[in-house]
């Protein structure tokens, strides 16, 4: 009972310390890793010892990938592929299925952009869309905007189900999979099936969007913008694919194949074909690519940060021998394991806001009791994924975003965005339960 308390006690401070106190996530982490270790007897000689693990043991197989990640996405933002497969896709649907099109557009770019660079990039188009349809802002953003919302929280390379994958020892591709069969349902009912009810909600600043896009002319090829920011899940998929159909059939050839299988050999092959594909043949030199891509390590530092003090933690907790204590104490619970795993994330996201945070904090404490009770591993990174995108409020930055974009009052960013978010979160766990009948 006492090490339930103390980590419950230091999983509030860690709170306390993010949201009142507004300290850096980072540091936060470092902070209540330590105190914990203290706390939960660890020899004060070790506990550095097991921070210092965490942070090499989370980052080691996946500081690459995220950052590769990034500058494929950034890459992707700024040679102007994502505007080309938006306006390519509203041409293709056409006025009266505009917000499909929308919705379609925000899960490709939400791909290989983190979400914050492409609802930044995005809402523009959502304004001029709805300037030229004379149509609520809102009623047509929203379903792009969940579209990119679950593939930040469900789909691989986004750092925290990745990170989630490599913590849970997931497999990538597989989770890639599933992730896609349950973002589908998630996107339509939070998307355009909820926002019928919205028509009647507006915002005040349609217009001042116009003129922010680049003429077709000076874009990339559509062909070469849809391979592109698709390749990473096209190679994942493939690569998966190879994997299971020739397990034990092609033994001279398994290390090779298990060589190209590798996330992090696909990230690399991706954003060397974008050199050429959205750089060189766009007239752009190396050296302006390097330079972009260079920038895109300035914007995923402080996440590549977090998720190291996430490690540290949870490095904590299993030195200590709490992790299996509370492993073993969770089994008594009588909730299915995806489910605790889920309304863990949930918690955490409602108390600190962030999804990355709330994601990995929950994969420390849940991780033992997934191995004791067998749970398949890929359905645990979406339950958690699903979790930690649970009732976006004011704690949010996601939240602020948009109220201002859209110019909102609180009652209707409430009744818009924090709804939408609760429906992709319950709609997921409902994916992922319903998967785990048949897979498992």
């Amino acid at each position: 009972m006492i090490l339930f308390l103390i980590v419950f006690s230091c999983l509030v401070l860690l709170i306390l310390l993010i949201t009142w106190g507004r300290l850096n996530a980072f540091l936060a982490f470092l902070v209540i890793a330590l105190l914990t270790g203290f706390l939960l007897g660890i020899p004060v000689g070790k506990i550095v010892k097991s921070v210092q693990n965490g942070i090499g043991d989370t980052l080691g197989s996946l500081a690459g990938i995220i950052v590769l990640g990034a500058m494929l996405g950034k890459l992707v933002a700024v040679s102007g592929a994502a505007q080309r497969i938006a306006s390519t896709l509203m041409n293709r649907f056409g006025k009266q299925n505009v917000q499909w099109a929308l919705m379609v557009a925000g899960f490709i770019i939400g791909i290989p952009l983190f979400y914050n660079i492409g609802f930044v990039l995005m809402v523009p188009l959502i304004f001029t869309v709805a300037y030229e349809y004379k149509l609520p802002a809102v009623y047509l953003g929203l379903p792009m905007l969940a579209a990119l919302s679950v593939t930040h929280g469900f789909l691989p390379p986004h750092p925290s189900p990745t990170a989630l994958v490599q913590q849970f020892k997931a497999t990538m591709g597989l989770t890639l999979v599933y992730g896609v069969i349950i973002a589908i349902p998630a996107i339509v009912i939070a998307g355009p099936l909820f926002s019928l009810s919205l028509k009647n909600i507006t915002g005040t600043s349609q217009t001042m969007f116009k003129p922010h896009h680049e003429p077709d002319a000076a874009l990339p090829g559509i062909a070469s913008s849809f391979i592109t920011a698709l390749l990473p899940v096209f190679l994942l998929l493939t690569t998966t694919f190879i994997q299971l159909i020739s397990k034990g059939q092609l033994p001279l050839l398994q290390p090779l194949i298990q060589f190209i299988t590798e996330p992090l050999v696909i990230m690399l092959l991706s954003v060397l074909v974008a050199i050429f594909t959205l750089g060189i043949s766009r007239g752009y030199t190396v050296r302006k690519v390097m330079d972009i891509y260079g920038e895109a390590t300035k914007d995923i530092a402080m996440i590549i940060l977090i998720i190291a003090g996430a490690g540290a933690l949870k490095q904590v907790l299993a030195d200590s021998g709490v992790s299996q204590s509370l492993a073993a104490g969770l089994q008594t619970v009588p909730i299915h394991p995806l489910i605790l795993g889920w309304l863990m994330a949930a918690v955490i996201r409602a108390s600190i806001g962030s999804a990355t945070i709330a994601g990995l904090t929950a994969a420390g404490i849940i991780f033992p009791l997934m191995e004791k009770m067998h749970t398949n591993p890929n359905l645990m990174v979406l339950a958690v994924g699903a979790g930690s995108l649970m009732f976006s409020h004011v704690n949010d930055a996601g939240f602020w975003m948009f109220k201002e974009y859209f110019n909102l009052s609180l009652k209707n960013t409430f009744r818009t965005w924090s709804v939408m978010e609760v429906i992709v979160s319950l709609v997921g766990l409902a994916g992922v339960l319903i998967l785990n009948l048949f897979v498992s």
